[in-house]
């Protein structure tokens, strides 16, 4: 790092290193005290497998729980849930048609398509596919109890990724059977109805969740609709053995309005438009996805238990794309439909073994994970000159699979230090099979990558309200079937795939900080150091299609805080700030050493302070968020403006013999700024800009009878 920027990084940490000192100076606290201020920290199992305390484990993990990612929400995207964690970018990109853009310490950055960089799963099952694209949106957020969000070196042991691992967690039953039923109508002609239903029959739990979602949209051509179902069943077999079954199914339809040029989202009177092209090729997209997976869990012992994660699913995707996104004319549009039909499947074995040696207590994790994918994949010119055409470009079968070992442990060398280490060996192969021979040759082929990334952490339990930890860890990305579909985009048409491209290797250092101040203030610490080779980056993008390719080096440096508080009087406060310096490490082609990372922020914020006045059942919330200017491509040539908004929620609770009521208002975007919400990347036509929305509002009121 250079001089001058190397002192600009370390100004920059120093107010977060002054806040962190001050934990130091508070008042001891006795034993008794101490164990009471810990269970303040959620108990979290992504990251080390084993339930334990957040507090006494060497990672940046954090936790959503239920009440944040419900309360005064829509529960339709992950980024109204994850916008108050630090580390991670979660941007509402007031569309559905895509996923929203969720990135990891500008890992994911760059995808316009799902959520790559970063692993996703419910209860275990994985929503990322072997290639390492991930589907967040199967998962209905109204049936979620908990989102656990791990970053830096351990995620690691989750496989292809380089990123993190969120990992949702469904709802328990009852002991009491309910039923309850949400209503939500807001902005937009936004309608939302959720059927719940709850308990325990003859021994089987049960939860059964279904909703469905319409809304207008902010912006022209955003039309939307969705419907999901999840069901979960728990079979307790023994006092041993107990059998878990969850099914998610969802079907949606959604316009898609694409990014807008600089001219249009900066115009108060035309940022809530499209470009002609997506009216006259009607953009959008049709998809459906079902799947269902089991946990099986079997303790032979106290110290001995296993457990088997099978799952089996499909999905369709059939999205309209246009491929002259600057035509003015009708006359002038062509447009395409790209499809795919996907089976999927896998395995996740594991055996988990806890006991000492010595006097010093162990648990260790031994896994195997196999996970398959098959697309098959149509690609179809449907609109040319204006005029509906029938032509095929792309047919062919694309195929991942991975295959991974991995062992996990913790050791705990004395009463202060524990041990954290591990290491997982992950195989994956892409393979086409082309089924149009007659376009432009065979393009069938295939690639394998292999890469052992290993981690070792370690935390040092200075008091009882303090802790100190440090890691160190390999991180190992492969190029998704999207990023490796074309070798060529120059003549706009469909080429032979790119199975040259290299998978992106990292090496990620972080020390961090846990403290307790006073007994109701938790507050976290994160500095953390990344250096990737062979970062995949866009290369080219012509007629909605993209190349990609394999840079040199880049670096992120940086530093995430999160303050915690409770006071009296039904008053708490939540801090989180990110701080991310990710830029290109060596010049590539235009790309100068020293650009920033493009679709990633340096710094964000976000503040909340609440109230609850339990004895009117009476809650408020005023939220707000910070983001910094944001570049849109690699070589830096225009950013998105940094932007501060506010929202505010409110609601009522009462309760009437076995019948719950809730109440609840939203208004987001309180005071109307115009800003840019999210960004695509490296847009070939400079449609870089997706508006965010103006002042809008949601009012839920739901009931629930507890039988």
């Amino acid at each position: 790092m250079p001089a001058q920027s190397h002192a600009s990084f370390q100004l920059k940490l120093l107010p977060l290193a002054i806040l962190a000192t001050c934990s130091y100076s508070q008042p001891s606290f006795s034993a008794e005290n101490s164990t009471d201020i810990t269970t303040m920290s959620p108990i979290v199992v992504t990251g080390t497998r084993f339930e334990q305390n957040s507090f006494d484990l060497p990672i940046a993990i954090d936790v959503v729980n239920q009440e944040d990612i419900q309360a005064g929400q829509l529960q339709m995207t992950l980024s109204e849930s994850l916008i108050r964690i630090p580390g991670i970018t979660a941007q509402n990109r007031t569309q559905s048609a895509q996923d929203p853009q969720i990135s990891s310490r500008g890992f994911g950055s760059r995808s316009s398509f799902g959520v790559r960089g970063v692993r996703v799963y419910v209860d275990g099952i994985p929503l990322t596919m072997p290639d390492g694209q991930g589907q967040p949106g199967v998962v209905d957020l109204s049936a979620i109890r908990s989102i656990e969000v791990l970053r830096g070196p351990f995620s690691a042991l989750y496989g292809n990724s380089s990123g993190g691992v969120i990992q949702l967690f469904t709802e328990n039953a009852p002991k009491t059977p309910e039923v309850g039923a949400t209503v939500m109508f807001g902005s937009y002609n936004t309608t939302r109805q959720i059927l719940e239903a709850a308990g325990d029959a003859d021994g089987v739990e049960y939860l059964l969740n279904f909703s469905n979602f319409e809304s207008d949209g902010y912006r022209d051509n955003s039309e939307s609709d969705k419907q999901q179902a999840t069901a979960k069943f728990k079979f307790n077999i023994s006092a041993d053995t107990k059998l878990t079954t969850l099914v998610n199914w969802f079907d949606q339809k959604a316009q898609d309005p694409i990014g807008l040029d600089r001219a249009r989202a900066f115009n108060s009177s035309t940022r809530e438009s499209v470009v002609p092209a997506a009216i006259f090729a009607n953009t959008s997209v049709k998809r459906d996805h079902a799947q269902i997976g089991f946990n099986l869990e079997h303790a032979f012992n106290e110290n001995n238990k296993i457990s088997l994660i099978p799952y089996v699913g499909t999905r369709s995707n059939a999205q309209i794309l246009t491929t002259t996104p600057t035509a003015i004319t009708r006359a002038t549009t062509n447009a395409r439909l790209s499809e795919i039909e996907r089976e999927f499947y896998g395995m996740d074995a594991r055996w988990d073994n806890n006991g000492a040696l010595g006097k010093m207590p162990y648990n260790i994790s031994l896994g195997l994970t196999y996970g398959k994918q098959t697309d098959d994949r149509l690609d179809t010119n449907i609109l040319q000159n204006g005029n509906p055409v029938n032509v095929l470009n792309r047919r062919e079968e694309n195929i991942a699979s991975n295959f991974d070992q991995y062992v996990q442990a913790k050791l705990g060398i004395t009463d202060s230090v524990d041990i954290h280490a591990g290491a997982r060996h992950t195989k994956v192969k892409l393979e086409v099979n082309d089924g149009l021979l007659t376009l432009n040759g065979n393009n069938s082929g295939s690639v394998e990558y292999q890469k052992t990334t290993p981690v070792i952490g370690a935390i040092w339990k200075v008091t009882p309200t303090l802790n100190l930890y440090t890691n160190f860890g390999k991180g190992f990305e492969t190029p998704t079937f999207i990023e490796a579909a074309f070798d060529s985009v120059a003549m706009g048409v469909a080429s032979r795939p790119n199975l040259s491209l290299d998978a992106a290797e990292s090496n990620n250092f972080e020390v961090g900080l846990k403290s307790f101040i006073a007994d109701n203030t938790q507050l976290n610490l994160t500095l953390f150091r990344i250096t990737t080779k062979n970062e995949i980056i866009t290369n080219q993008t012509i007629a909605g299609r993209s190349t990609f390719i394999n840079a040199n080096d880049t670096k992120r440096t940086g530093a995430e805080l999160s303050v915690d508080s409770d006071f009296n009087y039904g008053i708490s406060t939540y801090f989180s700030y990110s701080l991310l310096n990710a830029k290109f490490d060596s010049d590539f082609g235009t790309i100068q050493s020293g650009n920033r990372i493009p679709g990633t922020y340096r710094s964000q914020i976000y503040g909340e302070v609440a109230w609850k006045y339990d004895a009117l059942g009476f809650n408020v919330a005023l939220e707000g968020r910070h983001n910094s200017k944001v570049y849109v491509n690699d070589r830096n040539v225009d950013t998105a403006p940094s932007y501060t908004i506010f929202n505010v929620r409110a609601g009522f609770e009462q309760s009437l013999a076995n019948w719950s009521f809730r109440e609840y208002v939203r208004v987001e975007n309180l005071f109307a700024k115009e800003y840019i919400g999210s960004v695509r990347v490296n847009d070939g036509n400079a449609l870089f800009f997706e508006p965010g929305a103006d002042r809008n509002y949601l009012v839920g009121l739901s009931a629930r009878y507890k039988f």
